[in-house]
């Protein structure tokens, strides 16, 4: 073998073994899903803050309503429906919260009791039955949605319904996405944020 001018020992492997050698190593989760976490952050900082933004102004639409009512005997007419759809909002995107955080309702007691591989298929399988149920929500709520757009529905002295109920079918599809995300992290061993309840 030839030796180089800087007078590399023999027994350091070639550049060309070096290179098949990194080639081969697999990326690092962070070199993996960069741009994936990058988008995470983004979903869940504009969660966050529509979460705020409505739950704030469900909270200042009230205590108007209290004031003018209790003070003036006067009160917004379309009030009361604003705050049915707030509470309809915060509900979703609290739900899909949770379910991105590993946070809901789970029936876990026996899963406890279980073996780690039969935990895991445990899991997998609630995460897919989960995304089973969101995926099937999202098609009904779809469709009234659809119904809803089609029959000119309105709300709030002539907003269309749709554009406020459209919320429905789009939270049900990303819990759909985050169920099947967790059912594919358990399956390839994966750490998924859990917090018991």
């Amino acid at each position: 073998m030839p030796r180089c001018s800087t007078a590399c020992s023999a027994s350091s492997p070639s550049t060309g073994a070096r290179i098949r050698e990194l080639a081969e190593r697999p990326l690092s989760d962070s070199a993996q899903n960069g741009w994936w976490a990058r988008v995470d952050r983004a979903a869940r900082s504009i969660e966050t803050w529509l979460i705020v933004a409505v739950l704030g102004g469900l909270i200042v639409l009230g205590a108007a309503q209290i004031v003018l009512r209790n003070f003036f005997s006067i009160g917004f007419a379309w009030a009361d429906g604003l705050a049915r759809l707030c509470v309809l909002w915060l509900g979703l995107l609290g739900a899909l919260a949770a379910s991105r955080d590993g946070r809901h309702i789970t029936m876990g007691a026996l899963a406890r009791w279980l073996p780690p591989r039969l935990r895991i298929v445990a899991a997998v399988c609630g995460a897919l039955f989960g995304a089973g149920v969101s995926a099937a929500l999202a098609w009904v709520s779809l469709r009234f949605v659809g119904d809803s757009r089609e029959f000119g529905d309105t709300l709030l002295d002539g907003v269309p319904a749709w554009w406020l109920q459209a919320i429905m079918p789009v939270a049900f599809a990303l819990m759909a996405c985050q169920f099947v995300g967790e059912a594919i992290k358990r399956l390839r061993g994966g750490a998924v944020s859990e917090t018991p309840l």
